[in-house]
């Protein structure tokens, strides 16, 4: 996958230095390009933003250098153009995996009171967030993403069933994980997990699964699939209040 990246901040994205999209990037099945808006500025005090048409708070980054740089991007018509802000559909897993089958997606980094109008209203495919809060930048909502969606571009994890059974794969919350020691602070590892039959393991992990997300994020249970066993274990927690 080819991700570019337009961005008054290059530095941000040198946390991809290392970690996991690093040999990715090494090995490239993740290219990234990025592009300083501000060497486009179209003055000598290198500005790329201006106060809003009819007043109001801050400052607004100007149309002009954003397409500018947009421009320089290589065949711009077969990526699809997203641009970060709270304004933006929210993204969830689906939309991840959506995204990560794409050859080539460019994403603008918003900054101060968000980026001209005319800018979306021409050069835009999709306006997206991360969630329901305002970061400083879109540099940091661009870097979340670009993480999530590595993760699905075959070749970047060691094992594939990594992600096949992160949380929000199957719409529901990963169940709790344990590792040594077996006991720790006198709290133990549920023994089912030490049994060594995993048929019974496969379903304590799925049922915990479900509880997790009955506690934490039973709105999710709504837009999942259930069998009559889950249904059946939900009443049940239900009845009993185990909040």
């Amino acid at each position: 996958m080819n991700i570019n990246i337009i961005t008054l901040f290059p530095e941000i994205f040198d946390v991809f230095e290392t970690g996991i999209i690093s040999k990715a990037i090494k090995q490239k099945i993740l290219l990234l390009n990025i592009f300083d808006i501000r060497k486009n500025s179209i003055n000598k005090h290198f500005h790329v933003d201006s106060k809003p048409y009819g007043g109001g708070e801050g400052m607004v980054m100007m149309a002009e250098p954003i397409v500018k740089t947009l421009l320089q991007i290589k065949n711009l018509k077969k990526n699809s153009v997203i641009y970060l802000s709270p304004q933006g559909k929210k993204i969830d897993q689906k939309k991840v995996v959506d995204l990560s089958k794409l050859k080539n997606i460019t994403l603008i980094c918003g900054r101060y009171e968000g980026i001209d109008q005319r800018v979306i209203d021409k050069y835009v495919d999709e306006e997206l967030s991360i969630g329901d809060f305002v970061l400083s930048g879109g540099e940091y909502a661009a870097l979340c993403l670009i993480d999530a969606i590595s993760r699905h571009i075959p070749g970047t994890l060691g094992n594939k069933h990594s992600y096949m059974k992160d949380t929000f794969s199957n719409g529901l919350l990963k169940g709790s994980v344990y590792t040594k020691p077996e006991i720790f602070e006198e709290m133990s590892v549920p023994k089912v997990l030490l049994s060594g039959n995993h048929k019974k393991i496969e379903e304590w992990r799925a049922n915990n699964s479900l509880k997790q997300t009955f506690l934490r994020r039973p709105d999710l249970l709504n837009n999942v699939k259930l069998t009559k066993k889950q249904k059946k274990l939900l009443e049940e927690w239900a009845s009993k209040d185990i909040l």
